[in-house]
């Protein structure tokens, strides 16, 4: 996979894992490997911003993700595309974090494969939708941690 990730935060936080488990959750989900990804890392004020302009919600959140080329899952056979853009907020991240036990690494790597779910046509708005989308999460998460 090809995933570049652009941190304009003063955060501090391992990319590496950010890119790897990202890489694991789209090899399960069978997209070409050739693919590409981008990831940012913005501010409470830059991602508010969007929201508004992409979602037409108001305030800040703490994943947005931009699908380009519209791949679904087991799409390898089509060949590369353009997933899109994954944006992530570690200062709203944070207080969800510490509330769920866990530092803000573990909450980036699951927003993270959230975001990819959701590049991938995943939602979680109906009851059905979401045990399906937060499963795969689990099960994506807890396999690379392993």
């Amino acid at each position: 996979m090809n995933i570049e990730i652009t941190n304009l935060t003063a955060t501090r936080c391992d990319e590496d894992r950010l890119t790897g488990v990202a890489a694991f959750a789209l090899e399960r989900l069978g997209i070409h490997p050739d693919s590409e990804l981008s990831i940012s890392i913005v501010s409470q004020s830059d991602i508010a911003a969007l929201n508004a302009q992409w979602m037409d919600e108001n305030g800040p959140t703490d994943v947005l993700s931009f699908p380009m080329d519209e791949l679904r899952p087991n799409s390898a056979a089509l060949g590369p595309g353009l997933l899109g853009d994954i944006v992530l907020c570690p200062e709203y991240a944070a207080p969800q974090a510490a509330a769920a036990g866990h530092g803000l690494q573990e909450e980036l790597e699951l927003l993270t494969v959230h975001g990819v779910l959701h590049l991938l046509g995943f939602d979680h708005r109906q009851a059905d939708e979401s045990e399906i989308m937060f499963g795969k999460q689990a099960e994506y998460l807890k396999g690379w941690r392993a």
